[in-house]
């Protein structure tokens, strides 16, 4: 089987990302003198792209030179970028961000205009328990090798951007990560400062919801208008990878408890089964692979609350039967959902940093 970084990257490529991230790879890499010579060859990029950020670069190809970086750079390096970046970083969209009237505007202006930065994760929001608001990470893209670095980036640089928005004192419930904890965790508690949990279902980043209402001393409606104009002269045209993904993730969520299927969302997208399940393989996806997760996500929101029963849940995902759930859940988790609240309910679901 061929390997990510093994594909010809002229094939079906698309020039999303900004050159910030590979400039800050190869900065830090210049400055503790480690080689960067080779980390180009063969993906059509260029040092001199990097240094222009008018660039924008295929996704692909630039995972490539991120995978090569990591290879010679400190193991924490996603998180030491991230950590340092501050609102002038995300150029139009931070300014977008910063004329809002509330954290919670501005927080939809950044989930709406991502690509106008270009990044190769996005948040999504996912299912929360009451009074929280839960932003799931997903990559624009499949390439395993790289999944840690890119959300330690991510998830660290959004961080970073939401306490410019409103101080440093916002500190998130929890921060979740689908990947065991890494050697450095100590650094993450460092960055993230809050409750942090790894081996979860998802890369997810969980507020109190009571944030959204924080006023911006920023605001500024004159401003916004302008500069939103700006942000969506400068979205991407066409569809954007991932865009079916989102499509059929929207449907799901709405409709889990009655158990949908392929045929039923490709006719809700009037497009054939055939169509939708090549689209979303062409996003590194499959309807199986979504509806899994959806319901895994959505049952991992309930099992946090005292009230439901485990059949209830089951049931709010779409599995008639209790046991066809609880051995779905144990396969997709490798626990059953009865231990999992008993994680939940007895603190110990939440990891380090407690």
């Amino acid at each position: 089987m061929r390997q990510p970084s093994d594909r010809d990257p002229t094939q079906d490529d698309v020039a999303m990302m900004s050159p910030n991230l590979l400039w800050g790879l190869l900065e830090t890499a210049d400055r503790l003198g480690a080689p960067s010579d080779d980390w180009f060859a063969g993906t059509g990029l260029s040092r001199a792209q990097v240094s222009d950020p008018g660039v924008r670069l295929p996704d692909r190809p630039t995972a490539v030179v991120i995978e090569r970086a990591l290879r010679v750079l400190p193991a924490s390096i996603g998180l030491d970028i991230g950590h340092a970046q501050h609102i002038g970083n995300f150029g139009l969209l931070g300014l977008a961000m910063t004329t809002a009237p509330t954290f919670g505007d501005a927080l939809q202006i950044g989930l709406r205009f991502t690509p106008v930065v270009g990044s190769l994760m996005r948040f999504v929001e996912s299912a929360s328990e009451p009074g929280t608001l839960a932003l799931a990470g997903r990559m624009t893209l499949t390439y395993p090798a790289i999944h840690r670095f890119v959300c330690e980036e991510f998830f660290s640089s959004c961080l970073a951007l939401a306490r410019g928005l409103v101080g440093e004192r916002l500190r998130p419930l929890r921060v979740e990560f689908s990947y065991p904890a890494p050697p450095y965790e100590s650094r993450y508690r460092d960055v993230f400062d809050c409750p942090l949990a790894f081996a979860q279902p998802q890369d997810r980043l969980v507020l109190d919801a009571q944030w959204l209402a924080a006023p911006l001393p920023t605001h500024n409606p004159i401003a916004s208008r302008q500069v939103l104009a700006l942000c969506e002269a400068q979205m991407p045209q066409g569809p954007l990878p991932g865009e079916v993904t989102a499509a059929v993730e929207r449907l799901l969520r709405a409709q889990l408890a009655q158990d949908p299927k392929l045929a039923g969302i490709a006719a809700q997208l009037h497009v054939s089964e055939r169509t939708l399940r090549r689209q979303l393989t062409g996003e590194g996806t499959s309807f199986h692979e979504i509806h899994d997760r959806l319901r895994i996500d959505r049952a991992y929101a309930l099992l946090r609350e005292r009230q439901p029963t485990i059949a209830a849940v089951g049931a709010a995902v779409g599995y008639k039967d209790p046991r066809d759930f609880r051995r779905a859940f144990k396969r997709l988790t490798g626990e059953t959902p009865r231990a999992l609240r008993e994680r939940f309910l007895s603190g110990r679901g939440l990891g380090i940093g407690d």
